[in-house]
């Protein structure tokens, strides 16, 4: 599956491992450490205290740590890290919420060495239903609307054939469109 303006000549991705897992972790963390403002003003909901982004950075830093000197062999394991390490340092709402996102994620793909488009649609759509229900009463136009429907895009790019950047290059794309709607 090509995604308008992606090479047609790029090298299919048909699985991540850990080593690979690492890195966008600390991609992730490096791009909210330099946007965490951003973030935190996009904040509306329940009040507009200005805080998620800054949360979040919080959270995914103690994920950070759970993995920064463990080996990196195996996706799952590291998944599985970063899970703990996000539940045990998740401030605030936002992330609480983040963290049961990892949550549902490493329950699906627990302790497999790789990460394929299909692991991660299905994994994406397990930590949607954790997200949802870890919180009282979820609302719509929030970090949950975001996480279903960056869910829905990497279900649908796998149903359509496409390989793991495929299926990423789609979640951030439906994601980025949530955050813009609400």
């Amino acid at each position: 599956m090509q995604r308008e303006g992606s090479s047609s000549s790029r090298p299919a991705l048909p699985s991540m491992d850990g080593r690979m897992f690492k890195e966008m972790i600390r991609a992730a963390l490096l791009w909210l450490r330099r946007h965490h403002e951003l973030v935190n003003a996009l904040n509306v909901f329940p009040v507009p205290d200005g805080d998620t982004g800054t949360n979040m950075l919080l959270t995914m830093e103690a994920a950070w740590q759970e993995i920064a000197s463990a080996p990196d062999h195996e996706a799952g394991v590291l998944l599985q890290r970063v899970a703990r390490g996000a539940l045990m340092g998740a401030r605030g709402n936002s992330g609480v919420i983040l963290s049961q996102i990892w949550r549902g994620m490493a329950q699906v793909i627990d302790r497999r060495p790789m990460i394929t488009a299909e692991d991660l649609a299905l994994a994406l759509q397990e930590a949607t239903r954790t997200a949802y229900r870890g919180v009282m009463k979820p609302v719509e136009g929030t970090i949950l609307t975001v996480i279903r429907e960056a869910s829905e895009a990497a279900t649908d790019a796998v149903q359509r054939g496409g390989d793991l950047l495929e299926v990423m290059e789609q979640v951030v794309h439906r994601a980025r469109e949530a955050v813009q709607r609400t």
